[in-house]
């Protein structure tokens, strides 16, 4: 095989695992939006890496550790009727390497006739052969 065809194949299978990679990452949002309706922080917390090393900020704060992120959730949210529905729009996915990649999106939570939004980076890396969240920047 010439280099040509062994380049454009390496190429392809990339795009091939690229895709895969963008697919992976989306069900983990599924997921975390699914489990949030259903009222489920633990499950939606699921998807974040299990490290001391996490960090969620907002304009507020900058709070450190999956833990600590758990317990501000909990606190925010004591219930399933506080938690409300929320609503993901995925705006881009973009891979920076083979293991990590950086979602931008809106978020939306609706509960009775309180609205809330903003804007989320999150930034994924593949650990264990799992997307997680290793940095996520709400506001």
């Amino acid at each position: 095989m010439n280099l040509y065809i062994q380049t454009l194949l390496l190429f392809l299978l990339s795009l091939t695992l690229s895709a895969q990679d963008d697919a992976d990452i989306r069900l983990v949002l599924t997921k975390q939006q699914n489990a949030w309706n259903e009222g489920d922080i633990d499950g939606f917390m699921d998807h974040y890496w299990k490290s001391d090393s996490l960090r969620f900020m907002t304009k507020e704060k900058v709070t450190r550790g999956w833990k600590n992120t758990l317990e501000r959730y909990k606190k925010g949210y004591p219930d399933k009727q506080t938690m409300g529905k929320l609503d993901f729009d995925i705006l881009s996915v973009e891979q920076l390497a083979n293991d990590a990649a950086i979602v931008t999106g809106h978020w939306k939570v609706t509960a009775g006739s309180e609205v809330s939004e903003g804007h989320f980076n999150l930034l994924f890396r593949k650990k264990q052969n799992r997307w997680v969240i290793v940095l996520d920047h709400t506001s």
